[in-house]
């Protein structure tokens, strides 16, 4: 009897046979993974192995090691209840491909959430249901699909940091066959007669084959694979000219040689390639320079309660929170660090991390993860482990919470290489078809130094270079923001709109009085007890002025966002807000910014606040009246109507009595009339202004502000820089414009040279890394010009 495998993985199916297009699967998971495959013209996987799916012997009981729970503890991201976040590091990921394959592992398996990629990390981020899969069984799939993960369980974070040499591996036998090729070239070079030298001339010329041979089929292989994926994907890749290029000097040599003919071009060829991968290692190391700066040196300011020993408080950066701190996480606070609960009603909003909406209870001793945010009132935890920013700036950018927000240049970028590519090919042949009339010994070196002197490599190095430095400038500077692409949405920018309280007033120097029915001890307590849960502006304020008094345990805390709060402690039940939410019916209408209170629902008074402006306010607005459609909205009511209008420009639009969804539709109508709107507010009431703008601005004042509505966080020190942000954004696309005609001269004067006949693809090959050095320097000099402006 004949055994029946499985096309994907190689395990005998005759029982349970399943046929899809005469060829045989084991199981469902097996044929999804070839549907999958097949759908997206992906198929040519199987062309590399026979059986790739198959899970190779040596690694059968590999990983049984995963079964141990307290080595999945040490590995895991996050663990609560059924869901678990890995992070695994792939050293198989290479192109566009793997990341479709790794980002889709929920169509193979769909007892997997989510799965993210880092391309330049190699990393894929997995979120799963540990109640029905197994991170065993997960590391298994991989594997079946030819993308094993490397795990150290000695020291896992330097396994995933692990540094890929493949390129400099190559680098060093590109050169090393270069140098050789061209010292057995110099008697060819120079014309040199003799005995010797004719005699052995055959022996130099296949020496020179040999040394080709690694340099075309290992260290430039990669161009190969790529121009091949590219065309079946029907996509024209830079690297389809380049491979084009490589493979006709081969080719076109390989014949001299053999038919002794000439010399051929192997000079040519290894110094190609040879300049080719010097070129891409220096941008990758300057990518890497560039992500360094962005990982570990521009940490945005969260700030953090820490409890002290004397049980007073203190607000604290969040990098400076150590192993065995007490914190306080109040009302919609983010929790900056692993933990345990010690006490308070936890209730935990995990959808930052694993996208769920659906709160989780924690108890007193239970462990509480990074990201999580509370929505119950106030909680205290000990800290089990330091911050890592690192962290929350992947949740930050984490795509569950990803707007629509496009981006304008990297379209152009990528529709300039393609169409360059086309234009390059065109070129190319051409010239090719002219000179093999004119003179067919010219027209080899035309078409292979037309195709490497008109390489887009600067062209594309432009925007992610000029963006990727004033990222970095701009942390620096304390403006913090999500991604690049948030610099050229913010070059676009048309119209601003600044919250009020909180934002335009400064909660440090306001005034606060009070007037109704004289408060008792206990009530002031309860009183306190309920501010500290809460993180608005006001909130803190009021807290601020009850520093003598001792806390009580609240419970039943609400916190009804732009309406105020509902607390309990006991049998004593408190409101405090606004004037419509405590219900006090004989309030006579009043225009101050205040805060009113009940006990038992017996009214008793009102916090009534005298806005402390921030002394840039007028300065910044009057600055950006010209350039700017300018609006400031609150939730207050309109007790500062007239200091704003007297103070701002004329044409500033006030807009008060604003709750939260009404600030949001401000925004909607804007856009709608084609403006480009950027939102500045505090983070807190503001969070869905923030994510309909096409640019959010959190402020941070010794809050937390870590959202992920927000596009960038400002340090409330740098808000009088705001139109300076803006204007630095504007002339970074500019820099961006004058590389693209950078590059597009060099490129002009480089075909004409080649098309003429005048360049040898070796110097072609010299001058195409110098162009996208020359564009880097360019970009990095301007950038930092532009950045001593900004630190002004």
């Amino acid at each position: 009897m004949n055994t029946i495998q499985c096309y994907h993985c190689g395990d005998s199916c005759n029982d349970t046979s399943i046929n899809v297009e005469e060829k045989s699967f084991c199981c469902n998971g097996c044929k999804t993974v070839y549907e999958i495959f097949s759908e997206n013209d992906l198929t040519c996987y199987y062309d590399f192995q026979e059986n790739p799916g198959a899970i190779p012997t040596e690694i059968q009981g590999k990983y049984d090691f995963l079964d141990n729970k307290t080595i999945l503890d040490k590995l895991l991201d996050f663990n609560d209840d059924a869901t678990q976040i890995v992070t695994l590091y792939i050293p198989h990921i290479h192109c566009s491909s793997c990341i479709w394959v790794l980002e889709n592992l929920h169509k193979l398996n769909s007892k997997i959430t989510t799965s993210q990629v880092d391309f330049p990390k190699k990393t894929v981020r997995i979120t799963y249901n540990s109640s029905t899969i197994s991170l065993k069984e997960i590391v298994l799939l991989l594997s079946s699909i030819g993308y094993e993960p490397y795990i150290s369980l000695e020291d896992y974070e330097a396994g995933k940091k692990k540094v890929n040499r493949s390129l400099i591996y190559k680098l060093g036998v590109a050169g090393f066959a270069f140098g050789n090729v061209m010292f057995l070239s110099f008697p060819e070079y120079f014309e040199v007669d003799g005995f010797w030298i004719e005699e052995y001339k055959n022996i130099f010329r296949w020496l020179m084959f040999f040394f080709s041979l690694p340099v075309v089929f290992y260290a430039g292989k990669d161009y190969f694979i790529s121009a091949y994926k590219g065309l079946r994907s029907k996509i024209l890749n830079i690297d389809v000219p380049i491979a084009l290029g490589i493979l006709v000097l081969f080719v076109r040599s390989s014949v001299e040689i053999i038919f002794d003919l000439g010399t051929g071009f192997f000079d040519s060829l290894t110094g190609l390639v040879f300049f080719l991968l010097l070129g891409k290692y220096f941008q990758q190391k300057t990518y890497n320079f560039l992500s360094f700066e962005r990982d570990y040196k521009s940490y945005f300011p969260i700030a953090v309660t820490r409890i002290l020993a004397n049980n007073k408080e203190e607000n604290v950066q969040i990098y400076d929170v150590e192993k065995g701190d007490r914190l306080l996480i109040r009302n919609q606070e983010l929790i900056p660090v692993d933990g345990i609960l010690i006490n308070g009603n936890a209730q935990i909003d995990y959808s930052f991390v694993t996208g769920e909406a659906v709160p989780v209870a924690k108890k007193s001793g239970d462990k509480l993860f990074a990201g999580g945010k509370q929505l119950s009132g106030i909680i205290e935890m000990e800290v089990l482990t330091s911050v890592s920013q690192s962290y929350l700036t992947q949740l930050w950018s984490n795509d569950v919470f990803a707007k629509d927000k496009s981006s304008t240049f990297k379209t152009l970028t990528d529709n300039i290489s393609k169409n360059f590519t086309i234009f390059v090919l065109s070129g190319a042949f051409l010239s090719t078809s002219f000179w093999l009339f004119y003179d067919a010994s010219k027209a080899l070196n035309v078409f292979t130094a037309v195709l490497i002197i008109a390489c887009p490599c600067a062209i594309a190095l432009a925007a992610p270079f000029t963006l990727g430095n004033l990222l970095r400038i701009f942390g620096k500077q304390k403006f913090y923001l999500k991604n690049a692409t948030v610099i050229e949405q913010l070059a676009g920018i048309n119209s601003i709109i600044f919250d009020k309280t909180g934002t335009l007033t400064t909660n440090k120097e306001s005034t606060i009085s009070y007037n109704g029915i004289a408060l008792n001890q206990q009530e002031k307590r309860i009183l306190k007890s309920a501010l500290r849960a809460s993180n608005h502006p006001l909130s803190r304020n009021l807290y601020n002025t009850f520093a003598d008094l001792e806390t009580l345990e609240i419970t039943n805390y609400d916190e009804v966002v732009g309406n105020g709060i509902k607390a309990k402690y006991k049998e004593t039940s408190l409101k405090l807000g606004a004037a419509f939410f405590v219900k006090n019916e004989n309030e006579k209408s009043s225009l101050d910014t205040a805060v009113h209170i009940s006990f038992n629902d017996v009214y008793k008074g009102k916090f009534t606040f005298k806005n402390s402006y921030r002394k840039e306010v007028v300065a910044l607005l009057n600055s950006l009246k010209n350039d700017y459609d300018l609006a400031v909205v609150s939730g207050d009511n309109e007790g500062e109507r007239d200091y704003l209008k007297e103070n701002l420009p004329k044409n500033t639009n006030l807009l008060f009595n604003q709750k939260p969804n009404d600030k949001l539709n401000v925004i909607a109508k804007l856009q709608q009339e084609h403006k480009k709107v950027v939102m500045v507010g505090d983070g807190l009431n503001d969070a869905g202004a923030l994510a309909q703008s096409d640019v959010g601005i959190a402020l941070s004042e010794n809050i937390n502000v870590f959202s992920p509505a927000c596009d960038a966080i400002l340090d409330a020190s740098q808000f009088h820089k705001i139109g300076t942000f803006l204007q630095a954004s504007k002339k970074a696309i500019t820099i961006i414009k004058y590389c693209f005609i950078l590059s597009l001269c060099y490129n002009l004067i480089g075909l004409y040279f080649a098309t003429t006949g005048q360049l040898k693809p070796v110097i072609a090959a010299i001058l195409m890394p110098l162009s996208s050095i020359s564009v880097v320097v360019f970009t990095t000099v301007a950038t930092n010009l532009l950045g001593k402006k900004i630190n002004r």
